[in-house]
């Protein structure tokens, strides 16, 4: 039952990292720029309240530098490649195990 719900949630990430693919692309072709749209662009849109209590949540609880190098740059990275790489990585967790043959039980 858990791999069915890793291999559905990585195929819902797999398609939301098509459509947003589809929605740069079409962003860029009108702008005549290369267009990404970053995960903190895409988080905000989503939910700002959060994205907005993210910081301090991250500075009191954690090691304060670690917003700054890390966080920053994750949420500066393409929200399409992010979820593909989810996506990816939730399908894999999720597949089924190869049957054993022969005497390597």
């Amino acid at each position: 039952m858990i791999r069915f719900f890793l291999r559905m949630l990585g195929l819902f990430s797999l398609a939301a990292a098509f459509i947003l693919v589809i929605y740069d692309g079409t962003k860029s072709i009108a702008s005549n720029a290369v267009v990404l749209t970053s995960v903190r662009a895409l988080w905000d849109t989503l939910s700002a309240g959060s994205l907005a209590s993210l910081r301090p949540l991250i500075e009191q609880n954690t090691v304060p530098y670690l917003w700054d190098p890390v966080v920053t740059t994750f949420l500066s990275w393409p929200s399409w490649a992010v979820l593909a790489v989810l996506g990816i990585v939730l399908i894999v967790l999720g597949r089924k195990r190869k049957p054993l043959i022969g005497y390597a039980r």
